[in-house]
C-alpha cells in the first residue's frame, strides 16, 4: 500500500456507496505503514472484516483467498489491493471473490506493475490494465486505472460491479475522477526528484518516465453490451482520461 492507492481508495469511497458487509482481503498492515494501510475509517458505519494469509494489524482471521469461508453471495464488497501479486493460483482467487459477492456487489483490486519483487510469501505476478479487464470480464461494469505512464505504469488497480448493480452514471464517473486529481498522488523527497531529473538527462526520459510522472493516473469506463456472461464488452472511452494532467503542480 502507498500514499496514491490510499488516494484510489478514498474517490472510490466517497463517490460510490458501497454495499456492505465489505470483505478486505490482503489486510495486514505492514509495520510503519498502518495510517495509510488502515482502509477502515473510509466505510463508517459499515461491517469490515479484514482477512488475511497471516495473522496481525487489521486482520480479523486468516483465510486464503483462494477458499474463502464465506457462503456464496454473502458479501457486499471485497477490496483486495496489493494482493493479487502473492496469490498463487490467482485465477481461483478472482472466482472465490465473484462467488462470496451479492449479484449488487462490487470489487476494488490494485496490483502494483513497475515494482521490484517483493514477500509474502512471495511475488508472483504483475497484470497489466487490460488483464484486469479480462479477469473481470463477469462484471458488466468496470472502471479501469492506472498511475503512470499508461506503457509504463507503477500501479494499476479497478472497481467492478456485479450485474444488479446500477449503472455508473456520468456524473458519478466525473465526480469520481476529480477526486483522483486531489486524493491520489505520491509524495517523494527532494533527493529523489533531482536524482530522476539527473537521470532523464543521462539516459532520457523514458526509462524513468514512472517516476517522472509519479502523480500522473489515468482512468476508463468499461462497460459490456449486454449481461456480462455475453463476453462481449464496448469501451465507454476508447483512450485513457488523464486526471492528474499537472503532476508537477504538487
Amino acid at each position: 500500500m502507498n500514499q496514491l492507492l490510499n488516494g484510489v481508495a478514498r474517490a472510490v469511497a466517497e463517490t460510490f456507496d458501497l454495499p456492505s458487509p465489505i470483505l478486505e482481503i490482503g489486510s495486514y498492515q505492514v509495520a510503519g505503514q498502518e495510517e495509510i494501510a488502515n482502509l477502515r475509517p473510509l466505510f463508517p458505519g459499515k461491517s469490515f472484516v479484514g482477512v488475511d494469509a497471516r495473522p496481525g494489524a487489521g486482520v480479523d482471521f486468516v483465510a486464503d483467498v483462494e477458499r474463502l469461508p464465506q457462503p456464496d453471495a454473502s458479501v457486499g464488497t471485497v477490496i483486495a489491493m496489493n494482493t493479487f501479486e502473492h496469490v498463487r493460483r490467482f485465477w481461483r482467487g478472482f472466482d472465490e471473490i465473484h462467488r462470496v459477492l451479492r449479484p449488487d456487489g462490487a470489487l476494488l483490486v490494485s496490483c502494483p506493475f513497475y515494482f521490484h519483487v517483493h514477500d509474502y510469501p512471495s511475488d508472483y505476478w504483475r497484470f497489466t490494465p487490460a488483464a484486469l479487464d479480462l479477469l473481470l470480464a463477469d462484471y458488466p461494469t468496470r472502471i479501469l486505472g492506472w498511475h503512470g505512464p499508461r506503457r509504463r505504469p507503477l500501479n494499476v488497480w479497478a472497481l467492478a460491479f456485479r450485474e444488479e448493480r446500477a449503472p455508473v452514471t456520468p456524473a458519478q464517473f466525473k465526480h469520481y475522477r476529480r477526486l483522483l486529481t486531489s486524493y491520489a498522488w505520491q509524495p517523494r523527497s527532494w533527493i529523489k526528484t533531482w536524482r530522476y531529473w539527473l537521470g532523464s538527462l543521462i539516459c532520457g526520459d523514458r526509462p524513468l518516465a514512472p517516476f517522472l510522472q509519479r502523480n500522473h493516473c489515468e482512468t476508463e469506463l468499461h462497460r459490456s453490451a449486454s449481461h456480462a456472461t455475453s463476453r462481449k464488452r464496448t469501451r465507454s472511452s476508447p483512450r485513457g482520461e488523464s486526471v492528474c494532467p499537472n503532476p508537477t503542480a504538487r
